[in-house]
């Protein structure tokens, strides 16, 4: 017995010695975890600072405060375990007994530099344990006596290692030295660094060079570092602008790493502390974000802010040298570009550069245009791409490329990732969940599959996750729009699965609407797309289209883009930079007459233009703002109607207003109850986009209140940067901050003011719409407070039409015909407005499940 209650006891004291070291180990991990809190709180102080709720300031607060006593009370824990201690009788046969155990256990000598060993090596597992890339700073520090320091002496290095400061940032600097090494191996292994020297020769010699390079050659990456090698920042900078700012971000952010990385072979050159980092040395400049300096030397712009530079220096004497990339994309803006900046390289035929680079075979045609220019081949680093094509057609798409992922991750090796081509964020989604739920039916059956979606409208931090290497055992696939064709590179793909559609903006200047239509994509497109699986290793592609489609219904190009939308911000900018005659402006492809002068007839209208099509006060204020010319215009009536704040919500929130609201498949009743709270009587989408704000605003920007919601708070507080932008842009166009919230009349009569173009009635039939101009059929797009049958009004204003299986107005907002006639009398006749009086009862009924082509 006396044993047994022995054993029992020894059992009870080693479970409380257990209990014991669990507890110090967890307070070290609390203690630790709270430290992190700490830091990331500083650094979300330093970021937003005034922007910050005073709820998430009072939680920062109290955070900080625990921190500050935990640390004073472990600084008072171990004084008391560094003073003196009398032990009792008791505790000094547990010593005598503890020091004879450790003898008979070990008698092996450890000399003290093996103490110091073992000691940095728990240190070493400790940090571990650290998030990489945040600086740790340690309570305390040893302190020795020179005196006692023992000092070694070697044939080789020195021996570093006995100084733990020293030996962290050795181990810092080792690290950066292999990452650059890496980045520079990788510089070194693609297609164009083989080039070099050709490139820069043929810049030097030639005021226009066309820089022909397949997709992943590494033209957009290195042609911009190999001219800032050669000396072309001497004199100026280099601009590189790119269709997409989702392509400038990223590679802004690659560029900016090389550079770093290759800092160190620059002997001799000094920079300011920091000149490294993204916004340093290298740059980026988009809409309503500017990431540059006075010591920036290569910036990335997208097409649209280079155009307004132009508006404010047309000779763009900041810069050296300008590098068109992606020109094959054939945008309005790249377009516009290249015309200006041909005439502007014969203003500046000695310190101007000009580089058109582009990615398909019609390089002949830039080279025509800019005067018999010489075009410089880079061969891409390609495999062969085995095409699947359906044999018969596909009648959902969507569908089918959802069944091809599961079939191609099922039945091949995991060989490498999946790339699939959709044509917008609303298929991506709806696909990405789809995959979602059929991996968690499939469980443990299948491998891993990780879904990374990639479009414009896309938070940049989930951007970047398409670029994180995919795990052991694992395969990715990736929903990506047409901005994964060209703009950006993604590696590890071995299979594309492409739909063989896109979406495009398309305008007609009879109707004077543009529509965002789903159209076949070309022949040309499509080869860029089956080439992503060929780019490190043998691919396939599948289209889910026919072989008879592709040779017989897809056109050879793209149609250039000028060719098929509204013109009209376009003209406002020739004339600001007083082209007058943009009849007969030279562009590549000349845009159609009608589409012109329907642009200059809506510039008119908005009283832009005068009588004799110069550009009035009000013209040269629009052009201000970068945003669309009609938003522009209801701002400036706002300021008539003192509601300038609610005006500018507005605008910001119609730019978002597509990724703003949450509607999970799981979730839709509660979503679809949580939006209707913000719905205002008679207010229409555009006051439901106010409220939203204020609500938010007056919640301090809590990300609670958004996720109760079922709001995007990234969206959120991407219009809220909007917002502040545009207003701080008010005192350049003379419009004084006021604000009425109280007052939806003036808020809705500025708007028409601005829209007043886009402007339909209810037609007999109770149902659908007519424009009031052009007796255009339209329908309340379902996503619409006012898709309701009893909500929607008798006349309305939309913000845009969008063509899916029918045209649908987005935006909606009811309005009054008298404010019609008050905002454009020169555009409406009188009779019009008294038709829409006068026009008879609508039949019983109206409003009926079904209508709406749902």
């Amino acid at each position: 017995m006396p044993p047994k209650r022995e054993a029992t006891e020894d059992l009870a004291s080693l479970r409380l010695k257990s209990r014991y070291s669990y507890l110090e180990k967890r307070e070290q991990l609390k203690l630790a975890e709270l430290q992190r809190d700490v830091e990331e709180d500083n650094e979300e102080i330093a970021k937003y600072g005034s922007n910050l709720s005073k709820r998430e300031l009072h939680e920062m607060e109290r955070r900080r405060q625990t921190l500050q006593l935990a640390l004073q009370r472990a600084k008072i824990d171990d004084s008391v375990n560094t003073g003196f201690f009398i032990p009792d009788e008791a505790n000094l046969n547990e010593s005598k007994l503890e020091v004879l155990n450790k003898k008979n256990k070990s008698d092996v000598y450890k000399s003290e530099v093996q103490l110091w060993e073992e000691e940095q090596t728990a240190k070493a597992r400790a940090a571990q344990t650290q998030r990489p890339g945040r600086e740790r700073e340690d309570d305390y520090e040893f302190v020795f006596d020179e005196q006692q320091q023992i000092k070694w002496t070697s044939d080789g290095k020195d021996l570093n290692f006995m100084d733990p400061d020293k030996q962290q940032l050795q181990a810092q600097l080792d690290e950066a030295e292999r990452k650059a090494k890496t980045i520079q191996e990788t510089r070194a292994s693609l297609p164009v660094a083989q080039h070099r020297d050709t490139i820069i020769n043929a810049v030097k010699e030639h005021r226009i060079l066309v820089l022909m390079g397949e997709t992943g050659s590494g033209k957009s990456t290195q042609t911009p570092q190999y001219l800032r090698d050669s000396g072309y920042c001497k004199t100026g900078k280099i601009v590189v602008s790119q269709p997409r700012r989702v392509a400038c971000l990223n590679l802004a952010a690659r560029v900016s790493e090389e550079v770093a990385s290759s800092s160190n072979s620059e002997a001799g050159k000094k920079y300011k502390p920091g000149a490294h980092r993204l916004g340093g040395i290298v740059g980026y400049n988009i809409r309503f974000d500017n990431k540059s300096g006075p010591d920036t030397e290569i910036i990335f712009e997208t097409e649209g802010m280079l155009l307004r530079e132009i508006l404010a220096d047309p000779l763009l004497s900041e810069y050296s040298c300008v590098i068109l990339d992606e020109a094959h994309e054939r945008t309005t803006d790249g377009d516009t570009l290249m015309a200006l900046l041909k005439d502007l390289s014969r203003a500046r035929p000695d310190d101007f550069r000009l580089v058109i680079s582009s990615a398909t075979l019609n390089a002949q045609k830039f080279s025509a245009y800019f005067d018999d220019a010489p075009i410089l081949a880079v061969a891409g680093r390609t495999f062969e791409v085995e095409r699947f094509y359906l044999p018969s057609p596909e009648a959902n798409y969507l569908s089918a490329t959802v069944t091809t992922i599961f079939t191609i991750h099922l039945a091949a090796p995991l060989d490498g990732d999946i790339l699939c081509f959709l044509t917008g964020s609303d298929e991506i989604l709806a696909a990405m969940e789809n995959i979602q739920e059929t991996s968690r039916k499939l469980g443990s059956r299948m491998k891993e599959l990780i879904v990374r979606p990639l479009y414009s409208q896309l938070d940049p931090d989930e951007q970047a996750l398409v670029f994180v290497p995919t795990p052991k055992g694992a395969r990715k696939v990736i929903l990506a729009t047409n901005i994964a064709e060209t703009s950006l590179t993604v590696d590890g793909v071995s299979y594309v699965i492409d739909c063989g559609y896109t979406k495009e903006n398309q305008y007609n200047a009879t109707t004077d609407m543009s529509q965002l239509v789903v159209v076949p994509c070309s022949r040309a497109s499509v080869n860029q797309r089956a080439g992503r699986a060929g780019r490190q290793r043998k691919g396939s592609a599948f289209h889910l289209f026919t072989k008879f489609s592709y040779f017989n219904e897809m056109e050879e190009e793209t149609v250039p883009e000028i060719m098929r939308v509204d013109l009209t911000p376009l003209c406002l900018l020739l004339k600001s930079l007083q082209i007058n005659d943009v009849l007969n402006f030279g562009f590549m492809d000349p845009p159609p007459p009608a589409t012109l002068a329907k642009a200059l007839e809506n510039l008119y209208a908005l009283g832009a233009l005068n009588d004799t099509g110069a550009l009035t006060s009000v013209g040269r204020k629009l052009i201000e703002m970068p945003i669309d010319a009609k938003l522009a215009r209801a701002i400036l009536a706002a300021d008539e109607f003192k509601v300038v704040d609610e005006v500018l919500v507005i605008a910001a929130m119609l730019s978002e207003s597509a990724t703003l609201f949450l509607r999970p498949k799981d979730k839709k009743v509660h979503a679809d109850a949580a939006r209707n709270r913000f719905v205002q009587e008679s207010g229409g989408d555009h006051m439901l986009l106010l409220s939203v704000f204020n609500a938010w605003r007056d919640a301090e920007y809590d990300p609670i209140f958004a996720k109760e919601n079922f709001l995007q708070q990234r969206t959120l507080n991407r219009c809220r940067d909007v917002y502040e932008q545009l207003g701080a842009l008010c005192d350049r166009i003379e419009v004084q901050r006021s604000s009425n919230p109280g007052d939806h009349v003036g808020i809705k009569k500025a708007l028409v003011a601005g829209y007043f173009q886009n402007a339909a009635r209810m037609a007999r039939d109770g149902q659908s719409y007519r424009t009031i101009k052009t007796g255009q059929t339209v329908a309340i797009h379902p996503s619409s407070c006012l898709h309701e049958p009893t909500r929607r009004p008798k006349l309305m204003l939309f913000h845009e039409l969008v063509l899916t299986s029918r045209e649908f107005a987005r935006n909606c907002m009811p309005i009054e015909s008298e404010w019609l006639m008050s905002a454009a009398p020169h555009y409406y006749k009188k009779e019009d407005i008294e038709k829409m009086s006068t026009d008879k009862k609508m039949p019983k009924g109206k409003g009926k499940v079904g209508v709406d082509g749902r």
